[in-house]
């Protein structure tokens, strides 16, 4: 058995490394000429006949920043008589109030803008918007989550890159508004931010597939009707749509420069609920997209970015099995001496986390945020929440659809506080701080192994797993103790 765990670590090595060297292949990719250039297309001009938009914003439970959203909404700068606002509400608490308050007010300053409410919250996110779809007017459908503000000069920063009939979408760049509000906030941007200013910048300038977001982007109606829809097989239902509309022929634009405000995920559970969605729903639309894709009449290198775009949250479940493989590979192989093992081991791992690490690096040198100890953080957060999504990779592999779970927002920007009556959202804490404990402990063997063994340089990077585990139990902890949760 201790012979199958050591394969086992070692075949999940090598997936890591994988997925270190296509990183390094983005930025590669990142300094080399784009594919094809596009010139930006003229604006709206005031003799033209403006297409008309509409608006969604998908809504559940939402009281920290539904009046927020549909205040900007209602700002953006589009003819009034050529632009319709849908509030597709699902709430089931005081949000209802807030939002029709909030859309009575808009009214009476000419918006044109509706609630649009269903008995049943069938499908989730995307049976509201499919649902919304059947009552829209718009020839381009703009979609914004709760937590999003859109500029007002949004639809004309965007709209124009669908005067050709061949574009299907526009995404737009999210920004974060509470970037700053903790160090917790601070890597979540530098987890996100690569995904827009590396992964997308590189798939759009080299004519693969990449996708919408779920928010701060535009549609063509008839390229969602031609792709099958809004469907909830997924429960990423924005990926899944992407490959679909992309595989029946429609391009996507990536606009960099035009940039949406969004709320990051204050807390732990937060951040744990959203990025457990997103792995589940990407490892969902690989099993449904990929062997439609794989047999299309499509170049190889669009084939084999696919994959590995949809499969990346696999790096997850790879980087928990390196973790608890670790103590069986070393013990096992102690006969042949440990300085020896790590000669093979140790440069191995460094290898992988040192391609992945420098893509972190590369965009905080971009970005000019010099907050380079959230590079070093980020690994141990990483690892803190690596089992709870690990658990949903799984998942995505043998189960479709599943619910929905909003991610809970507060409407913080900046460094303000979360608001009082934030203990309305429950936190499901208490099952992983246990989890995250028992690994905790578990992680301490390979450490104790190699102190007996007085192999001095490996301790520093075996520490890295307890602590990452320490730091989203304390993190964890702290929050359940909090009077804003209790």
């Amino acid at each position: 058995m201790i012979q199958f765990f050591t394969l086992l670590h070692f075949a999940s090595l090598l997936g890591l490394c994988l997925y270190g060297l296509h990183r390094l292949w983005l930025i590669r990719c990142l300094y080399s000429p784009p594919r094809t250039t596009q010139l930006t297309p003229a604006a709206y001009s005031d003799a033209e006949k403006f297409p008309i938009v509409t608006v969604q914003l998908p809504l559940f439970n939402e009281r920290f920043v539904a009046e927020r959203l549909l205040d900007a909404a209602g700002r953006l700068d589009w003819p009034a008589d050529r632009l319709e606002i849908q509030v597709l509400d699902d709430s089931d608490d005081d949000t209802v109030t807030l939002v029709d308050e909030r859309v009575a007010w808009w009214r009476r300053q000419g918006v044109a803008i509706v609630v649009v409410r269903r008995v049943e919250r069938d499908g989730y996110k995307a049976g509201a918007l499919a649902n919304g779809l059947t009552h829209a007017r718009g020839e381009f459908v703009a979609v914004f989550d709760a937590d999003f503000i859109p500029p007002a000069d949004f639809l004309r920063a965007t709209i124009p890159w669908l005067r050709d009939p061949e574009v299907g979408m526009v995404q737009t760049r999210w920004s974060f508004c509470n970037a700053d509000h903790s160090w917790f906030t601070g890597i979540q941007s530098l987890l996100l931010g690569p995904h827009f200013s590396i992964e997308h910048r590189v798939r759009y300038q080299k004519g693969l597939f990449f996708n919408f977001n779920g928010t701060a982007g535009v549609w063509r109606r008839s390229a969602i009707e031609s792709a099958g829809g809004w469907q909830s097989d997924t429960v990423t239902e924005d990926l899944d749509l992407s490959y679909r509309a992309q595989l029946a022929g429609w391009r996507f634009v990536y606009r960099e420069e035009c940039q949406v405000p969004s709320e990051l995920p204050v807390t732990m559970a937060s951040l744990r609920s959203q990025q457990q969605r997103w792995a589940k729903g990407s490892i969902q639309t690989a099993r449904k997209i990929l062997p439609r894709l794989l047999t299309e009449r499509l170049p190889l290198g669009v084939k084999i970015e696919a994959v590995a775009h949809l499969m990346a949250n696999v790096y997850w479940l790879l980087g928990m099995l390196v973790m608890l493989t670790l103590y069986p590979a070393i013990t096992w192989r102690v006969g042949i001496g440990m300085h020896q093992v790590l000669r093979v081991d140790l440069p191995l791992f460094l290898a992988t986390s040192g391609a992945i690490m420098s893509y972190f690096m590369l965009y905080t040198i971009r970005s000019g945020s010099r907050k380079y100890g959230h590079v070093l953080l980020l690994p141990a957060l990483t690892i803190g929440l690596a089992p709870s999504i690990s658990l949903s990779v799984l998942k995505g592999l043998f189960r479709s659809g599943g619910e929905f779970e909003r991610t809970p927002k507060f409407g913080v920007k900046g460094r303000e506080r979360i608001p009082g009556m934030a203990f309305l959202y429950k936190q499901k804490n208490v099952p992983y701080i246990f989890l995250n404990s028992l690994l905790f402990l578990y992680c301490l063997l390979p450490i104790f192994f190699v102190w007996q063994r007085e192999t001095w340089f490996a301790v520093p990077l075996f520490l890295l797993f307890p602590f990452g585990f320490a730091l989203v139990v304390a993190k964890d902890v702290g929050e359940s103790l909090s009077s804003h949760y209790i």
